[in-house]
């Protein structure tokens, strides 16, 4: 499980170096996407593993919301971004990847010195308090991107199924993109005020702690 985690920590790591390096490298943020898109790609769909994982508890989170949480991910990787060429070159793609990185080396960090029976209180601390601002800036990344890709979508009619058929059924992935923009609305502030909720809960237990030593 540690050598697990320590893997699943170091995936990101590896995308991480790869936008620092290529920033340095080009002197400019823009269109890094292309520096780490085989390893995002690769990294993120084993990611579907995850939720194994937390099912048979070999990772304490979440069944519902790491299923949530990785298929979106997955979704805006290979549907979204992979599918439609056009937005690869956008900053939000950058937004949210930057979010994604930042909040998985943490998250694995933290599973990592928990099992090691040595968390610093640092680690727990970002944990618990950067996805504040980390949250947003993935979800808005994220909604970004999928709205810049609306007009190629409608455009090249990707993905979309039209009548008549022999099936008789038809899929516009228009709409559907439109739909998954508004899922976002009942869903993010859930998951939102669940990580307060937990921040409330975690620390002020550290703090409690800390004053009865």
């Amino acid at each position: 499980l540690l050598i697990l985690d320590f893997f699943l920590s170091f995936r990101w790591l590896v995308i991480a170096v790869g936008l620092v390096r290529a920033y340095l490298a080009k002197g400019s943020y823009h269109s890094l996407y292309y520096s780490i898109e085989k390893p995002l790609k690769f990294f993120q769909t084993g990611a579907l593993l995850e939720i194994l994982h937390c099912a048979f508890g070999i990772v304490p989170s979440s069944v519902v919301l790491t299923a949530f949480q990785v298929m979106s991910r997955v979704f805006l990787t290979w549907a979204v971004t992979h599918s439609v060429k056009e937005v690869q070159t956008e900053d939000s793609v950058l937004l949210f990847v930057v979010a994604w990185t930042i909040t998985e080396i943490i998250r694995y960090s933290f599973y990592t010195f928990s099992l090691l029976n040595h968390l610093p209180y640092l680690i727990k601390w970002a944990r618990y308090t950067l996805f504040i601002v980390l949250y947003p800036m993935g979800v808005s990344g994220e909604l970004l991107t999928i709205y810049a890709a609306l007009p190629f979508v409608r455009q090249s009619g990707l993905y979309s199924i039209s009548l008549p058929n022999k099936y008789n059924f038809s899929f516009d992935y228009y709409t559907f993109l439109i739909l998954v923009m508004i899922s976002y609305i009942p869903i993010f502030p859930q998951l939102y005020f669940h990580m307060l909720h937990q921040r409330r809960k975690v620390l002020s237990h550290t703090e409690e702690h800390k004053k009865s030593e």
